[in-house]
C-alpha cells in the first residue's frame, strides 16, 4: 500500500504515520527526519536544506524531490507512507510521473485537518530530545522531571522551526503552497479528508476505518478477475 498523508506542520502526521507503518508493515518516509539526518551528518544536502528548515520556509523542490526519489526507489515491497511530501503541486506532478511510469501509483491520500489555534499552541510548546528525538509538550506531555528527556537525561530543545513566530510562517506557506494539493488529489479520486483536532487515538481509528475499507475492495476486485 503507497499512502501519501497530508496535514499542516503540527498536525499529527509524525505520530499517525509511525502508527500505519507498524499496522501495515510500510515504510515510514519523512521528509523532514530524513532532512535533519542529512543536516546533522553534513552532507551537501542537508547543508543546502538547512537555511530553509531554520527559516520556517519550504525547502527547494529540487532537493526534496531528488531526496525523495531516492527514498521511495529504497522502500520495501510492503509498501510505504509518505510524511512531509509531496507539499508542492511539482512535486506532486513529479512523484505522479515517477509512479506512473512504474506502474505504482498512490492508493490514498490522507488529509488531516486541524485549527490553526490548535496547531500553533501543539507545536510552540513542543520540546525535543536532540539525542533520541523523544517529543514532549510543555503541558500536554510533559517529561517526568522538568525540562529532561525521560529515556536519556539529556536536556530537552525547542527546535528552531517550533519557535513561535516560525510556526506562524510555516502555516502561511503551507496555505498558500500546499493547499492547491488538495484539489489535485480530489481530482484524482483519492483523497480522504479527517478531522484531526481530536487526540491520536481517535484520528488513528479514523483513517484504519478508511485504509482497511481500500484493502477490503482490493481483495475483491482481485478475487472477481481470478
Amino acid at each position: 500500500m503507497r499512502i501519501v498523508l497530508l496535514g499542516s506542520p503540527g498536525a499529527g502526521k509524525g505520530t499517525q504515520c509511525k502508527r500505519l507503518a507498524r499496522q501495515y508493515g510500510l515504510a515510514h518516509l519523512s521528509s523532514g527526519d530524513i532532512l535533519r539526518q542529512e543536516r546533522a551528518q553534513g552532507t551537501e544536502l542537508g547543508r543546502k536544506a538547512q537555511k530553509f528548515m531554520d527559516s520556517g520556509a519550504l525547502v527547494s523542490d529540487d532537493l526534496i524531490i531528488a531526496m525523495m526519489k531516492k527514498a521511495i526507489d529504497q522502500a520495501p515491497k510492503a509498501g510505504y507512507v509518505l510524511d512531509g511530501f509531496p507539499r508542492t503541486s511539482n512535486q506532486a506532478i513529479e512523484l505522479n510521473k515517477v509512479l506512473t511510469a512504474a506502474d505504482v501509483p498512490i492508493d490514498a491520500v490522507i488529509n488531516l485537518t486541524v485549527d490553526d489555534a490548535i496547531i500553533t499552541d501543539r507545536m510552540s510548546g513542543r520540546r525535543t530530545c536532540p539525542a533520541c528525538g523523544a517529543v514532549y509538550h510543555i503541558r500536554n506531555l510533559k517529561p517526568k522531571k522538568d525540562g529532561v528527556c525521560d529515556h536519556d537525561g539529556t536536556v530537552l530543545v525547542q527546535r528552531p522551526d517550533d519557535d513561535l513566530e516560525v510556526v506562524k510562517k510555516r502555516l502561511a506557506t503551507y496555505q498558500e503552497q500546499t493547499t492547491p494539493l488538495i484539489g489535485y488529489y480530489q481530482r484524482q479520486g483519492i483523497l480522504h479528508e479527517i478531522d484531526a483536532n481530536g487526540g491520536a487515538d481517535v484520528v488513528d481509528q479514523v483513517i484504519r476505518q478508511v485504509l482497511d475499507g481500500l484493502l477490503v475492495g482490493r481483495r475483491s476486485v482481485a478475487r472477481a478477475q481470478r
